[in-house]
C-alpha cells in the first residue's frame, strides 16, 4: 500500500530510508514545540493550549504535503512569524492577541485562493534557474548559522557577532552563566559537529540522526558526572525527560477559535495581514526551491513538479493553525535533514506528522532535546546545501552577482524572504541596466516582483 501511494521504486527509496528521515527532520524540528507556546505567551496566550495546537497544526501541515504533493516537506508554526506575532503586533501596536490570530486566519484564506489560482507556483516559476541555487545556498548559510547561534557558538559582540566565550555571553545577555552550564554545552555542540562530520564521511545510515542523539547522551552524561549544572533561570535546564506532571494533554479551549473581526476594516488590519502573507510566501517559496533543489527534485526548467500541492498544503495548515491557535504554519528548512537523510516522497513528511501526534503523549522526551544536540545537525545540512554553488553560473557576472547578494543576504538580514527580494531586485535591476533582458528572456512577473519588493521597502 505504501508503494502505491508514495510511488517509493519510482523515487529510488524505501520505507526504512523514509521512516528514519521522518525521524530525523522531526529532531531537528522539535524545538518548535518549546519555542513556539514560550513566545506566544509573551502575547498573553496559554503556553499548554498553545503547544497542543503547535504540535496538531504541524501535523496537519505534514499530513497535507505528503498527500496533496508527495513530497519529503515539513510544516510547523514558522520562527520569525510567531515573535512578530508576539513582539510587534500585540506588544507593540497594541492588538489583541485574538486581532492578531485572526489576521493569521485572513491570511490563511488568501492563501489558499492564491495556491488554487496558481498565483505562488507562477512566481515559482519565473525565479531563474541560477537564482534558485542561490536560494539554496543561501538558506544552507542560514541555516548554518542558526545551528551555530543555537549552540551559543557565535555570540553577540563589539563586532555584532564573535566566537563564544563565557564573559562574551554574559555581556552580551546581561547575565552570569559559568562554564559548567553554558560553557559546557558550547563544547558538546563542536563535538556534536565533528562526530556528525565523522559519520558523514564513513557513510553511517542515518548519520544526521545519530549525531544529534549521541551529542544528547554526552550532555546527560555530563550532567550526571557534574560537568553540567543546569541552571533555569539563565535557560539551561536538565537534559533528562521530566515526567513529573504525569502525560496529560493540555487543552485546546484556551486559544481555539478564538478570533476578533472588529479592527479588519482598520488600515493597519491590512498592513499586518500583508506582513504575514509576504514572510510566508517567499519563506516558503525559498524553502521548497532550496530543499527540493538539494534534492534533485526541479525539472530541467527549474520547476518544481506538484508544486500546487505543497503550495496548498501549506495554505490548508495556516487556516487550520488559526483556528487551533497558533501562529502561521510554514514549510521549515530542516526539512533539507530529512531530504539529506535520503527522504524523497510524503512518507517522510507523514512520519514527521505521526511524531508530532506523539509528541503530544510523550512531551517530556522531545522537549528534553537541547538545542545543542540539533545545532550539530544544521550545521552539517548547511555544508550539504552549499554543494549547489558548482550549478551558478559564475561566467556570467550578471547572473552571478544577483546570485551572491542572494546568498549574502539571507544569513546577514536573518531571513530567507529578504535574501530573496534581494536577489530578484538585483537580477531584475542589473539586467535591465546592462541591456540583457532580451538574452535572458525574464519573465514579466519577475518585473512584478522586483516593483513590488521595491515598494515594500519604500512604504512599510
Amino acid at each position: 500500500m505504501l508503494e502505491r501511494i508514495f510511488k517509493l521504486k519510482e523515487n529510488h527509496t524505501t520505507v526504512r530510508t523514509e521512516i528514519l528521515a521522518g525521524i530525523t527532520t522531526f529532531m531537528t524540528m522539535a524545538y518548535i514545540l518549546t519555542v513556539n507556546p514560550g513566545i506566544l505567551a509573551a502575547a498573553g496566550m496559554d503556553q499548554g493550549a498553545v503547544f497542543t495546537a503547535t504540535a496538531i497544526a504541524s501535523a496537519i501541515g505534514c499530513i497535507c504535503v505528503a498527500f496533496m504533493a508527495n513530497y519529503p516537506f515539513a510544516l510547523a508554526p514558522g520562527m520569525g512569524l510567531n515573535a512578530y506575532f508576539a513582539y510587534t503586533v500585540v506588544l507593540n501596536m497594541g492588538y489583541s492577541w485574538q486581532t492578531a490570530l485572526t489576521a493569521v486566519f485572513v491570511e490563511g484564506i488568501i492563501f489558499i485562493l492564491m495556491s488554487a489560482v496558481n498565483i505562488r507556483e507562477a512566481i515559482f516559476n519565473a525565479i531563474p534557474l541560477n537564482l534558485k541555487s542561490a536560494v539554496s545556498v543561501g538558506i544552507g548559510l542560514f541555516i548554518a548559522f542558526i545551528g551555530l547561534q543555537n549552540a551559543n557558538i557565535v555570540v553577540g559582540g563589539a563586532t555584532l557577532i564573535e566566537l563564544f566565550s563565557v564573559e562574551g555571553y554574559n555581556q552580551a545577555n546581561g547575565v552570569s552563566a559559568a562554564f559548567n552550564n553554558v560553557g559546557i554545552t558550547v563544547l558538546l555542540a563542536v563535538i556534536g559537529v565533528i562526530i556528525t562530520a565523522i559519520l558523514v564521511i564513513k557513510d553511517i545510515k542515518g548519520n544526521i540522526l545519530w549525531g544529534i542523539l549521541i551529542t544528547w547522551i554526552l550532555g546527560m552524561i555530563c550532567q550526571v558526572s557534574g560537568i553540567y549544572v543546569p541552571n533555569m533561570e539563565l535557560g539551561f535546564y536538565s537534559l533528562f525527560p521530566d515526567f513529573s506532571n504525569g502525560l496529560s494533554i493540555p487543552s485546546l479551549a484556551p486559544v481555539f477559535f478564538k478570533f476578533d473581526f472588529s479592527n479588519i476594516l482598520s488600515l493597519n488590519f491590512v498592513v499586518v495581514v500583508f506582513s504575514f502573507l509576504f514572510v510566508d510566501v517567499f519563506d516558503t517559496l525559498g524553502t521548497l526551491i532550496g530543499v527540493s533543489a538539494k534534492a534533485g527534485m526541479l525539472d530541467e526548467n527549474g520547476r518544481l513538479p506538484r508544486i500546487k500541492g505543497a503550495l496548498m498544503a501549506d495554505a490548508v495548515a495556516t487556516t487550520a493553525g488559526a483556528v487551533l491557535g497558533t501562529t502561521t504554519v510554514s514549510t521549515y528548512v530542516e526539512s533539507a535533514t530529512g531530504v539529506s537523510e535520503g527522504g524523497r516522497t510524503g512518507l517522510t513528511s507523514l512520519t514527521t506528522a505521526v511524531l508530532f501526534i506523539l509528541s503530544l503523549f510523550l512531551s517530556p522526551i522531545f522537549l528534553a532535546i537541547p538545542s545543542f544536540a540539533t545545532a550539530p545537525a544544521l550545521i552539517i545540512v548547511g555544508f550539504y546545501m552549499l554543494t549547489n554553488v558548482v550549478n551558478i553560473d559564475f561566467n556570467d557576472y550578471s547572473e552571478a552577482i544577483p546570485c551572491f547578494i542572494c546568498i549574502a543576504a539571507m544569513p546577514f538580514f536573518y531571513s530567507i524572504s529578504e535574501g530573496i527580494a534581494m536577489g530578484i531586485i538585483s537580477y531584475t535591476v542589473i539586467n535591465l541596466c546592462t541591456g540583457k533582458v532580451k538574452e535572458k528572456k525574464i519573465s514579466p512577473l519577475m518585473y512584478v516582483l522586483t516593483l513590488l519588493f521595491l515598494l515594500k521597502y519604500i512604504l512599510l
